[in-house]
């Protein structure tokens, strides 16, 4: 008999939803983690009583009323609803794409009146687009693409729009209302006491280890357990026997600012190129903070090496090959599971990491049909 019936690979959003789901069944688990805290990349830290996203903004929404209740089991959620603001050199305008939007774009004041401009100016682009470039103007049309989408695009990738494929972009949320509300689905909102405690919640009872690499005593820790639950890179897993999958990174310079409001909304994209930044986030808002100093993050995309923190897949032709070979050898292992972003070389949004995860866990007869 091992000592545990579950190893889990990782505190983050999927390691603490499955490791919650075992331990209710009765399963003893031990989490091991590389890093110094619980929580993934949705890890808090407190900074002047701001909760600050470590790794990112991360807004909460899914249209799912089962994930709904199901995280709510660990937090009480507010009502933020996420509206960016998009600044092009000395010009504010609304995100998502929408009726504020067009109206500062074009001093226009109905939706038909944007529905010609957008389709008077996408008109230039005839057959199939071969590029991300063409793709855009196709959907908003020259004067939106230069000002709002251009310059974000090839800082967030590092490329010129021209040499990016067109199914990055394939669809742009573009709506005829006057309506800032960034997502469509139907529940939004942030964990109040921020995504740290609600880790904490859900890991509550579950015996971890932090500053732990399970790859560099992988035979130690396997034998420990029945099975093991996996969520760091899959490449990194099978010794990247096969090549190494791409990601690329961000780097944050984060601020301590002795003001109450620096910017006035939480995310604030820059749009113009020439400014090596592509947002800058207000951490306070997303908590309506009324603390007398404020914490900004200044978000800079760049290009991943294996030391960095990888955030965004590139799901592009070559990568997508390799990991289709990678998940073959995933399939092959006996007693590992494989999850989350890195486990499955995938971008996920958090409600779709907690139904993956409670999908592993139905499988494994740990969850009930449904959860809530």
């Amino acid at each position: 008999m091992k000592k545990y019936d579950y190893l889990i690979v990782g505190a983050g959003l999927y390691g603490a939803v499955f490791a919650h789901e075992a331990k209710k069944a009765g399963k003893t688990c031990l989490v091991i983690e590389k890093r110094d805290h619980i929580a993934g990349n949705i890890y808090c830290e407190d900074i002047e009583g701001i909760h600050v996203h470590k790794y990112g903004a991360h807004i909460f929404h899914t249209s799912s009323k089962e994930i709904w209740n199901y995280v709510n089991q660990f937090a009480e959620f507010n009502h933020y609803v996420n509206s960016p603001i998009a600044r092009y050199r000395d010009e504010i305008y609304n995100m998502p794409f929408n009726m504020n939007t067009f109206s500062k774009m074009w001093n226009i004041a109905t939706p038909r009146e944007a529905e010609e401009k957008i389709e008077e100016q996408r008109r230039e682009i005839t057959g199939e687009p071969k590029n991300l470039e063409e793709q855009a103007i196709s959907l908003v049309g020259r004067d939106i693409y230069e000002k709002l989408v251009k310059g974000y695009t090839e800082k967030q990738w590092g490329r010129d729009c021209r040499e990016l494929p067109a199914f990055i972009i394939r669809r742009l949320p573009v709506r005829f209302t006057y309506d800032n509300n960034y997502f469509n689905d139907r529940f939004q909102g942030i964990p109040m006491g921020g995504y740290t405690a609600m880790a904490q919640k859900m890991l509550e009872g579950v015996e971890v280890k932090l500053n732990t690499d399970y790859l560099a005593d992988k035979q130690t820790w396997d034998a420990l357990a029945e099975k093991i639950i996996y969520t760091g890179p899959v490449d990194a897993y099978f010794g990247y026997r096969l090549g190494t999958l791409e990601y690329r990174s961000v780097r944050f310079e984060t601020e301590l600012l002795d003001t109450a409001n620096y910017q006035g909304n939480a995310v604030v994209n820059y749009t113009e190129r020439s400014v090596p930044y592509t947002r800058i986030i207000e951490h306070k808002h997303f908590e309506f903070g009324v603390q007398p100093k404020t914490v900004i993050s200044r978000e800079y995309p760049s290009e991943w090496r294996p030391e960095d923190e990888p955030y965004y897949p590139i799901n592009d032709e070559k990568n997508g090959a390799l990991y289709a070979r990678y998940a073959k050898l995933a399939q092959a292992e006996k007693n590992v599971i494989f999850g989350g972003r890195l486990g499955e070389y995938k971008y996920y949004d958090m409600d779709k990491v907690i139904e993956s995860a409670l999908a592993k866990a139905r499988a494994e007869g740990l969850a009930a049909d449904r959860v809530m």
